[in-house]
């Protein structure tokens, strides 16, 4: 979501609307767009479901599913392909498992048309990509923030993007992060069940509700303690929301370090010597890795499982936490 694009927030599907057409569906839901324009939209990967690209019009829609409509400006720029600097995990002719540093926005938006995730993959894989995410999301299965960084998996063709969405939208994919918080949790391991939807405040954010919302789940551990300020923690996801990670932790008091959104105090890491706690209080991003990612290969039927270390912002944060 852009900030020149338009987005309607569809309210979730009713019993007496289970397995309609996801087409039929959102034209009874917005009454300015004609069936043909929503089929358009979804056929270019403009309706998602938590977060997940739905590109099939006949999709039949779930009893509680929650759908967005991202209706962009009416002229858009085509990506052009760049020789980018691409840490490619694994690749054959379906898919690519790549290692997107923090920093990098998965597809282009107005006014930032280069530099993408979808710019570098357009010169790495010249004309194998899939065509069902649209012009600007060629390939693009699932998305990660601007400043997370880790594991992401593209589509190079049809087949295979339409395997992986199905996969993504059953909860199935498994996807660890790392992240290192302010404070401990307690218990140091559990489960986070709160949905979540959209802030009525600022809709650029998401906020924990509970009326209405998505379910969200996340199962953390604490891996490692630096005293009483800060911690590292392992989260797989059960499911698959915006900003999951970072809203269902803020929730429970444990912001994530570097979080700009959703850290709610300057005044963290009190405990600390005062070179650190302004080292930690002033770290540039987020502190959110997405470490391993498993899927199942949509030609072998294969569960693959790909793992990346921790990249040297966070490795260095570790070790100045480390050794206090």
């Amino acid at each position: 979501m852009n900030d020149s694009d338009t987005l309607f927030l569809v309210p979730e599907v009713q019993p007496a609307e289970k397995n309609m057409r996801l087409d039929k569906f959102l034209c009874a839901k917005i009454d300015q767009m004609s069936r043909a324009q929503i089929q358009r939209l979804i056929e270019n990967g403009f309706v998602t479901a938590d977060d997940v690209i739905i590109c099939d019009n006949a999709y039949k829609v779930k009893s509680g599913e929650t759908f967005q409509v991202t209706i962009p400006p009416p002229q858009e720029a085509e990506p052009i392909a760049q020789d980018l600097d691409l840490d490619v995990v694994y690749e054959d002719e379906d898919v690519i498992v790549v290692n997107k540093p923090a920093g990098m926005t998965v597809h282009p938006a107005p006014g930032a048309y280069r530099d993408t995730l979808v710019n570098a993959l357009l010169f790495h894989c010249r004309d194998h990509l899939s065509g069902i995410g649209g012009v600007k999301r060629p390939g693009i299965v699932h998305r990660i923030d601007k400043d997370t960084s880790g594991l992401l998996v593209a589509a190079k063709n049809d087949a295979a993007h339409h395997f992986l969405s199905a996969q993504f939208a059953e909860h199935s994919i498994e996807r660890t992060y790392y992240a290192v918080v302010y404070g401990v949790c307690n218990p140091l391991d559990g489960t986070i069940n709160k949905n979540i939807a959209r802030s009525k405040f600022d809709r650029k954010k998401m906020a924990v509700t509970e009326q209405n919302g998505k379910t969200a789940v996340t199962h953390y551990k604490t891996l490692k303690c630096f005293g009483r300020e800060a911690s590292l923690v392992q989260c797989n996801l059960e499911t698959g929301r915006t900003h999951q990670i970072r809203v269902h932790l803020s929730s429970e008091g444990h912001a994530l370090v570097g979080d700009s959104v959703y850290e709610k105090s300057k005044k963290n890491a009190v405990g600390l010597p005062a070179e650190v706690k302004e080292y930690v209080n002033n770290f540039p991003r987020q502190a959110l890795h997405a470490k391993s990612l498993g899927f199942i290969h949509p030609q072998t039927k294969q569960m693959m499982l790909f793992d990346s270390e921790l990249p040297a912002d966070m490795a260095e944060l570790i070790a100045v936490l480390s050794a206090c």
